[in-house]
């Protein structure tokens, strides 16, 4: 399922692609404008530098694992071929001989010794250990198909492995207790927001204390070199021994740049499907990584100063200023580049249809967003809304920041 954008995410977005000329322009108190809004134009930049040099993904990667202790990369964010790439990787017969642990974003760190044992191979009811990754602090991580496959599928691998070369996985997300969680007051004051430190403490305890190897699958914003993410956290102990995979979704996207993807993405036309380039510096990818400054889901720039536009809903600080990360340029944010394909053939994940017809588990994703307040979180686990998200087969919809900014659940 595509991730929705966040209320402070999307708070975020809308005050970075504020660009020069437009960045005068007063807010009305308690209203944000709609993106891009009136003639803006921007002239095609000219990227410079050398040809970049795309190398079979899976065997780059896992190569990569003989000079890094962790490979760090994207998954469960609605792109379907990111998710088959990853699945597939892991069903190469090379892939246990690289690394010992797969650390992911989805997963409930209270729940981990069931996690443990299901992985293992023991018998583990599907109730129980679908709370794993049901019960994170993130309702698009209960609606994706991703993890429902990546489990089951380290655990098959693993029955044909010696104890030596077994897989674990680990749950990086905050220790949420759901089934306490009874009002605003029972969430608290933001301790199960602090979803990077919570990352950063799990890896450094688990992998990097003890020099294992890991694949990390997490949103690309959690993995950046700078500002407060949970790689960065632990590079302050651990400095260098995480190689970052940024994925090609596109060049540019919601910006005036966009208009130019196309003709950005001609210059891959002769590039393999899936392929990695591993060195960026230098090249001219590296050069127009930073002028589009975007990859992933995310779109940081050209970054605007100061503070975000007043919004109805309260930030408490927790946004309150752009992330020293967006003022940074990507190809200092990440190590190398993945690429699937060109943008627009990128096909959507969907739902699928035996979550949303668990009547029990929507009703309380529902109350989950009730307790928090959340439209946009509300509108995630609508099942009709998920329904129209769903009938669009692609991942990419340049009218869904649009779109969201026009949802009543949205903030204006």
């Amino acid at each position: 399922m595509k991730k929705l954008v966040t209320p402070g995410t999307l708070l975020v977005l809308l005050s970075l692609m504020v660009l020069p000329g437009a960045a005068g322009t007063a807010q009305e108190p308690g209203k944000i404008a709609l993106p891009l809004q009136g003639p803006i134009d921007m002239p095609a930049p000219h990227p410079k530098g050398t040809d970049p040099k795309p190398q079979n993904a899976e065997e780059t990667l896992l190569a990569a694992f003989n000079n890094y202790e962790v490979v760090a990369m994207g998954a469960a964010h609605g792109n379907k071929n990111l998710d088959d790439f990853i699945l597939h990787l892991v069903s190469n017969p090379a892939f246990p001989g690289k690394i010992n642990m797969i650390a992911v974003e989805c997963g409930n760190s209270l729940y981990q010794p069931t996690l443990d044992r299901y992985i293992a191979g023991a018998d583990v009811p599907l109730s129980e250990v679908q709370q794993v990754w049901r019960n994170t602090t993130q309702s698009m991580c209960g609606l994706s198909s991703f993890y429902e496959e990546l489990f089951p599928l380290i655990r098959r691998i693993n029955q044909t492995l010696p104890s030596e070369k077994k897989l674990r996985v680990l749950a990086c997300d905050p220790p949420i207790d759901w089934s306490k969680i009874k009002s605003p007051v029972d969430f608290g004051r933001g301790q199960y927001l602090m979803r990077d430190p919570s990352i950063a403490s799990v890896m450094e305890k688990e992998v990097l204390s003890k020099h294992r190897k890991a694949l990390m699958l997490f949103g690309t914003a959690h993995l950046y070199h700078v500002g407060n993410t949970a790689v960065s956290l632990y590079e302050q102990n651990y400095p260098g021994v995480t190689l970052v995979i940024a994925d090609h979704t596109g060049f540019g996207n919601w910006s005036p740049l966009e208009k130019y993807n196309n003709q950005f993405e001609a210059r891959m036309a002769s590039w393999t499907v899936p392929s990695l380039v591993l060195e960026l510096k230098g090249t001219w990818l590296a050069d127009l990584l930073d002028i589009t400054n975007s990859t992933g889901n995310f779109f940081f720039g050209p970054a605007a100063s100061g503070k975000l536009p007043a919004a109805s809903a309260p930030v408490k600080g927790t946004f309150s200023e752009i992330p020293a990360e967006a003022e940074v340029k990507l190809s200092k944010k990440v190590d190398a580049y993945l690429y699937l394909g060109p943008r627009d053939l990128l096909l959507n994940e969907p739902t699928p249809a035996h979550i949303v017809l668990d009547m029990d588990y929507m009703g309380e994703l529902q109350r989950r967003a009730a307790i928090m307040k959340d439209g946009l979180m509300a509108d995630e686990v609508n099942p009709q809304k998920i329904s129209e998200r769903d009938s669009n087969p692609f991942f990419y919809d340049p009218d869904e920041l649009r779109n969201l900014m026009q949802s009543p659940g949205s903030i204006r």
